[in-house]
């Protein structure tokens, strides 16, 4: 029989927010867990960069010293139009701006602490065997066996993944680019601002270092109408509206280029495949106006953990687990998607835009109530 030197209770397939995350908590509960990493920590992702106040005490827990970083803290909404109205609201649970560059870097630190192995610029190549018997991931780096495998590897879904067509549905389904800056400006830093523009959504917040992230969303058609040219469609489309014509004019863009990635999609995904979990956005990411995505992310990787240190502990079976994981993720995050894909329809359209929001401004308590279906409670 041969002897596995690299053998491992948990393999994880990505090191972002939720992959770390899981990772540690795992490693704190005594199992062996190694994490692979196509990167090289610190380095930047595109992502919105604003986490909910919910995900406060859990990202204490793991020894992130949130109270020392002297982060942005946010509590204040505004939505615009692309003509120009602008719908000012309280944010009542409220969250706070930190890079990823900063907080992937600092979750890293505390993960190697822990005793992660962690496998920087490693990709996994294929993953081959099942619950009974164990896996084998092919990297990289050479063959790593382990009992559990989990999938955290973003929004692209390596080859060895297969989908499940009768749970993944694309009805309706747009394919989006998103292209993220950091950059410095005017807005107050308790206050998070979405702009609209046609077939799309910008995100502006304070962060870490002084910066702002300016993030957004939108449409690959867009990008291919203007010939390719991310500079060319935000001056075009972009900057129809007023608010992202001043930012965009008038801020200092701490880097020349942006960071862009496409062929995103927002949907309901699977909470595993061919006995591989799956979470963060792997699993299914959340929509624009919705935001959240990191918060999401973590509050799975707890709901993860908790189903694997039953398994691990001989409580339940792997079957058991897989079922048991699905059912917390959906019963978590199935209200919070669809009421995502619900407010979407009334945002990228400029007429639809105006009017949505402006019947908003007029009920308050309605529009508490739409915000509160975007968070969670604390865990």
């Amino acid at each position: 029989m041969e002897t596995w030197t690299n053998y491992f209770e948990c393999a994880v397939i990505g090191g972002g927010v939720a992959g770390l995350c899981l990772a540690i908590q795992l490693a704190d509960r005594g199992n062996r867990v190694v994490v692979f990493e196509k990167g090289r920590y610190p380095f930047h992702k595109v992502c919105g960069e604003y986490i909910s106040m919910e995900s406060r005490p859990f990202l204490e827990s793991l020894g992130l010293p949130l109270s020392e970083m002297a982060l942005p803290e946010i509590n204040s909404l505004g939505i615009s139009s692309e003509r120009g109205f602008m719908l000012r609201h309280p944010l009542e649970t409220g969250g706070f701006g930190i890079s990823r560059y900063s907080l992937d870097s600092h979750l890293f630190t505390i993960a190697l602490r822990k005793g992660v192995h962690a496998m920087q610029e490693c990709r996994v190549t294929g993953v081959e065997g099942n619950p009974t018997d164990g896996f084998q991931l092919h990297t990289t780096a050479g063959v790593f066996a382990s009992k559990v495998v989990c999938g955290s590897y973003g929004k692209y879904a390596p080859q060895f993944i297969q989908s499940d067509e009768n749970v993944v549905s694309r009805s309706g389904d747009q394919n989006y680019i998103g292209v993220k800056y950091h950059i410095k400006t005017d807005l107050a830093s308790n206050r998070i601002e979405l702009h609209n523009f046609s077939n799309g959504y910008c995100g502006i917040s304070k962060v870490d270092r002084d910066w702002y992230c300016l993030c957004y969303l939108t449409t690959a058609r867009n990008l291919l109408e203007n010939g390719k040219d991310v500079k060319q469609m935000e001056e075009r489309v972009l900057c129809r509206n007023p608010f992202l014509k001043h930012y965009f004019t008038n801020s200092a863009f701490v880097h020349a280029q942006p960071l862009v990635i496409s062929n995103v999609h927002f949907s309901k995904k699977q909470t595993d495949s061919g006995g591989i979990f799956l979470l963060g956005d792997a699993a299914g990411a959340i929509t624009p106006l919705c935001g959240n995505g990191m918060s999401m992310g973590m509050r799975a990787s707890k709901l993860l953990a908790e189903q694997l240190s039953l398994l691990f502990d001989g409580k339940q079976t792997y079957v058991q687990a897989l079922k048991n994981y699905r059912h917390a993720w959906n019963t978590t995050f199935g209200a919070r998607i669809r009421a995502g894909y619900h407010l979407q329809k009334l945002f990228g359209k400029s007429l639809t835009t105006d009017l949505a929001l402006k019947f908003l401004d007029k009920t308050p308590r309605l529009t508490t109530k739409l915000i509160s279906l975007t968070h969670g409670p604390a865990f």
